[in-house]
This record gives C-alpha cells, sequence and structure tokens, in this order.
C-alpha cells in the first residue's frame, strides 16, 4: 500500500476519474444516496490516495479552516469494498490525520462522521460533540480530534 496526497491542481486526469469513480461507488450506489458528492471544495483540498498497485484502494480529502469548519476537517472518507475489514481504513485515516496535524499545527479537527463509525473514529482520538444528525439522509455525528 502507497500513498499519495496531492492538491487538486497537481491531480492528473486519470487520478481525478480514479477519485470520483471510487467516491460515486461508495457514497451514491452503494450507500443509495442521491447527493452532490463533486463540490466546490475540492478545489481547496488535500486530496490523500491509498494505491495497492495502481488500484486507488481507499481516499479521504483534508480541508484547510474555513472551508467546512473553523478548524481543518477530513472528509469523503472512502475505502474500496475489498479492502474493508482489513485495517486499510485505519491506516487510510491514520495518514490522513497525520497529515492534516502536520499541516496544521495547534488546531483541532473537526469531521461529520456517519454514526455507524462512531466507534472507529473514537480508536483513532476522536470524541463524538452534540446529537445526532442527518446529512443527506444518513445519521451523522459531529466528531473532534484535540492535538495535545
Amino acid at each position: 500500500m502507497e500513498f499519495s496526497i496531492k492538491d487538486f491542481n497537481a491531480l492528473t486526469t486519470k487520478e481525478l476519474f480514479e477519485i470520483y469513480k471510487l467516491r460515486s461507488e461508495v457514497f451514491i450506489v452503494e450507500q443509495n444516496c442521491a447527493y452532490q458528492d463533486v463540490d466546490d471544495k475540492d478545489l481547496s483540498a488535500l486530496h490523500v490516495m491509498l494505491f495497492s498497485g495502481p488500484e486507488l484502494a481507499g481516499y479521504s480529502r483534508i480541508l484547510p479552516p474555513g472551508i467546512s469548519y473553523s478548524e481543518p476537517s477530513i472528509g469523503r472518507v472512502a475505502l474500496r469494498k475489498k479492502f474493508r475489514n482489513k485495517g486499510s481504513g485505519k491506516v487510510l485515516m491514520k495518514q490522513s490525520l497525520n497529515k492534516t496535524l502536520e499541516l496544521f499545527k495547534n488546531q483541532n479537527i473537526v469531521i461529520s462522521a456517519q454514526s455507524y463509525l462512531i466507534k472507529f473514529y473514537n480508536g483513532l482520538g476522536f470524541v463524538q460533540e452534540g446529537e445526532e444528525y442527518l446529512e443527506d439522509d444518513i445519521p451523522h455525528v459531529q466528531m473532534r480530534y484535540k492535538q495535545h
């Protein structure tokens, strides 16, 4: 497994295609959710790609402060089905978390997590804030990672 982290302008058209294909597979088809996945936030994001050989296995995007929240954020975390339950999601999130901490020193990180993944994110040091809410008809919770 190898990582590549790029800003939007550095992505190749093939990488962008693979990112959007994976996000569409996971968030629109698998989760049966019609929503606008491709948004203007992609333009400001740092794109974290996890590869298994030439195949895009997982993806997340890091957003700077002021885009989704006043703090930096990690979102659109997606893992291709065949790579799930093998520790790849944890590896992807740790890489995303470490890069965010490196870029935005002394700032907390806020995420909007699907509720069924609360324990997963707790295991990475995120703590739930507030009540559950619906985002695109899927239960979510806001979570925060506090820098020590």
